[in-house]
């Protein structure tokens, strides 16, 4: 039970005061006069004044709360290595042993883990929950035990008694990181892309000035390199290959090194074309030949080389050749020294006329053999005597024309086949398409038919040749669809994705096993013309293998989520296809410092009056210091009594009540009017 006085003015102080600043000049004219009466006037005043204030006695029957101390445990990834997860342990239960016994302390053991995602260690989020939990008057202190490696230092609170940090690890403790300091997303093939590495010692690292580095790509076989300690390398690598390339980076565990976790990195760069180099050689002016030129020139990617025969040798009109401006194309350049600079040839209604020599085009045959890609958009010309098919190329087209020639409206259609190919998967609709009015009767030897015309005859073939690719539209009226003749068709997607398919674009491989991770997750897509696919063998980073089952989502495609457990390269492989992603961040946060220190926390702690320690010197005594003083010493912290209370109940006496202010007042007012009348 304690007791205090309380006031409970009637008026404002502020107008109690001025009400006792009149009283008292009042009283200070009657002195000056000599009126007898001053004092009793002053103390009927002061009665007055007292009464307006309304003093009171208040009694609480208090009930003492005990003491709160937080201990603050750290589990992240970066307290797994060595003995720190055991060391911290440990010490948290012969710390809140210790403090349990402390008369009238209360312990809260809190447990943070990994933040999501790769956020790190939110240790002061998790202290800010806790203080937020419980009342502030009552926090008399906080441990901490960690490694001093947190990655929310911005959210430390304001707190009311000292913060200790004990901390994990050995002052003997070092670590070699590799770091990558720069990566793109994206490279463009053929040209080399810088990358910035260096490799960093921390802690009580040995001497040493250079260590090796491998470099792999793909999962292929590493190569090795000398790396310089401390300094910054500058690495020019060209990408292989379009779509996915990953690259790991990895440096040799160090002797006695604390982890090897920080040792490797991987990078993920998409290679991605600069310019698509495109010939398009058309036989003859026509409304087909106009489409194909403003289609490819309306891709600023593509750097279009047009030869065009506007004059045959067989036109014979009279005109003077003194008076043509035409240029003379080429096509020894073109045909025989520089065909490989080109990407893809397009035989736009060709056919033979001696202009192009047997030799130039049995050098076209070589290059689809050696990685070329052809492309033949055949015209009536397609089934005559002069066909190009009776040349060279006919090593490398997929379908010979029979030389039959159907003059009348039709819709293309999309075979089975295409349903499952990713050229014409998906181009829907269908049924809305306008109706070509040509299409040139072959039959297909070789490769897939994608598209069907005029009694399911062959409309669209496609076919691997060697090292290179070949399609054949057999029709001439494709253009029919960017006029908008009865409402046209998808020739835009259509011919776009049937350029990228004979550019080896990833994504459009028919027969194709990859992943698109994220984070920790990743989707595997595979695709494919079969009608069913086996199991995909997964080897983790660890080497250990398993096997995942894909479901068909769409004609063709198999997918499935897969959520690694670890961070690193994982292999994927279901019969001849593999491919390699990288799951989780190249560096993850965790593991870019692992030296214990408490240089991040000092601030804070120093702010609060507490102290750091390691624990591998021994755990420290706790001992009650005042509110403001140092709580920490050699061989101790310390935490403050905070001596909160629960008030039970309260009880309120008036210390003067009215009978009483009205007796004292008016016996004070009466006495000092006697006194001065007597005098008078």
């Amino acid at each position: 039970m304690t007791g205090s006085i309380v006031f409970d003015p009637l008026l404002a102080w502020q107008l109690i005061a001025i009400l006792g600043a009149l009283a008292l000049i009042g009283i200070a004219i009657a002195f000056s006069r000599g009126l007898r009466g001053w004092g009793l006037r002053g103390l009927a005043a002061l009665v007055v004044l007292a009464a307006l204030a309304q003093p009171s006695y208040q009694a609480e029957d208090r009930a003492p709360l005990s003491d709160i101390v937080l201990v603050v445990e750290d589990k992240s990834a970066s307290q797994s290595l060595g003995a720190r997860l055991g060391v911290t342990e440990d010490a948290a239960g012969s710390l809140i042993t210790d403090l349990r016994t402390r008369q009238n302390t209360e312990v809260r053991r809190i447990t943070v883990g990994d933040g999501e995602g790769d956020t790190g260690t939110l240790l002061m989020s998790a202290v800010s929950d806790a203080l937020a939990e419980e009342p502030r008057g009552r926090i008399a202190g906080v441990f901490l035990l960690s490694d001093g490696r947190l990655h929310d230092l911005e959210r430390t609170p304001d707190l009311p008694a000292p913060m200790h940090l004990l901390l994990t690890g050995k002052e003997t403790d070092w670590d070699r990181r590799l770091i990558v300091k720069n990566a793109p997303a994206f490279a463009i093939l053929g040209e080399p892309v810088t990358l910035t590495l260096r490799v960093e010692d921390e802690g009580a690292a040995p001497d040493a000035t250079e260590t090796t580095i491998d470099i792999s790509v793909d999962g292929e076989e590493p190569q090795q390199f000398a790396m310089p300690i401390g300094e910054d390398v500058d690495l020019p690598i060209t990408l292989p290959h379009g779509g996915l390339n990953v690259i790991q980076f990895s440096v040799p565990t160090g002797e006695e090194e604390l982890t090897d976790r920080n040792n490797t990195a991987l990078v993920q760069i998409n290679g991605v074309r600069d310019r698509l180099r495109v010939l398009l050689v058309s036989g003859e002016p026509h409304a087909g030949g106009r489409t194909w030129r403003n289609l490819l020139k309306s891709d600023s990617s593509v750097d279009l080389v047009h030869f065009t025969i506007l004059r045959p040798p067989e036109k014979q009109d009279g005109v003077p050749v003194s008076e043509l401006s035409l240029i003379a194309f080429p096509t020894r350049e073109l045909f025989l020294e520089k065909i490989e600079d080109f990407d893809l040839i397009i035989f736009d209604r060709y056919k033979r006329r001696g202009i192009l020599p047997a030799i130039y085009l049995d050098n076209v045959r070589s290059y689809v053999e050696g990685g070329g890609a052809v492309l033949v958009a055949a015209g009536p010309d397609f089934a005559s005597a002069d066909s190009i098919y009776r040349s060279p190329l006919a090593d490398i087209i997929p379908a010979e024309p029979t030389a039959r020639v159907f003059e009348r409206g039709y819709q293309p259609e999309i075979t089975e086949l295409g349903d499952r190919h990713p050229v014409t998967a998906g181009l829907s609709g269908t049924e809305s398409w306008g109706r070509w009015m040509r299409q040139i009767d072959v039959d297909p030897i070789a490769g897939d038919v994608l598209m069907s015309g005029i009694d399911d005859r062959p409309l669209l073939v496609l076919d691997r040749v060697g090292e290179g690719r070949v399609s054949l539209i057999a029709s001439d009226h494709a253009w029919l669809w960017s006029r908008g003749f009865e409402n046209g068709g998808p020739q835009l997607d259509l011919l776009r994705r049937l350029a990228h398919w004979m550019m080896k674009e990833p994504e459009l491989e028919e027969e194709a096993l990859w992943a698109e991770p994220t984070g920790q997750t990743m989707r595997i897509i595979r695709r494919t013309l079969e009608d069913s696919i086996g199991a995909v063998t997964i080897i983790r980073p660890d080497g250990t293998e398993e096997e995942i089952t894909l479901d068909e989502v769409s004609p063709g495609q198999f997918e499935a989520l897969y959520t690694g457990a670890e961070i690193g390269l994982y292999r994927l492989s279901e019969g001849d296809q593999d491919a390699v992603v990288g799951l989780g961040p190249a560096a993850p946060r965790e593991f870019e410092q692992t030296i214990a220190s408490g240089d991040a926390l000092e601030p804070a702690i120093d702010a609060t009056n507490g102290g750091v320690r390691r624990l591998e010197e021994g755990l420290p005594g706790i001992r009650a210091v005042g509110e403001g003083r140092p709580a920490a010493g050699r061989g101790w912290l310390g935490i403050t009594p905070r001596e909160a209370y629960e008030t039970l109940d309260v009880t309120q006496t008036p210390m003067l009540p009215g009978w009483l202010v009205l007796l004292l007042a008016s016996g004070l007012i009466l006495g000092a009017w006697l006194r001065e009348g007597r005098r008078t």
